[in-house]
């Protein structure tokens, strides 16, 4: 993890904040060597398909997945 001090962050925020965004490493920024603020890059979040993409139609299925499977257990 990447520390700052305030006074080099103020001079090279933009630089700082892209550095976050390219890399997804978190910045801890600090006064007088006290960690004080801590950066960190908003996750996206994938949608299924996006996520899947690759796989769309490639993969068959042999049944319903939200079908219940009771019928595979039995009373023992």
């Amino acid at each position: 993890m990447k520390t700052v001090s305030k006074g080099i962050l103020k001079s090279k925020m933009l630089e700082y904040f892209r550095e976050v965004e390219r890399t997804g490493e978190e910045l801890i920024v600090t006064d007088n060597h006290i960690p004080v603020i801590k950066v960190v890059p908003i996750k996206k979040k994938w949608a299924v398909s996006e996520v899947f993409a690759d796989l769309q139609g490639k993969l068959k299925g042999s049944e319903y997945l939200n079908e219940p499977t009771e019928s595979e257990w039995t009373d023992t």
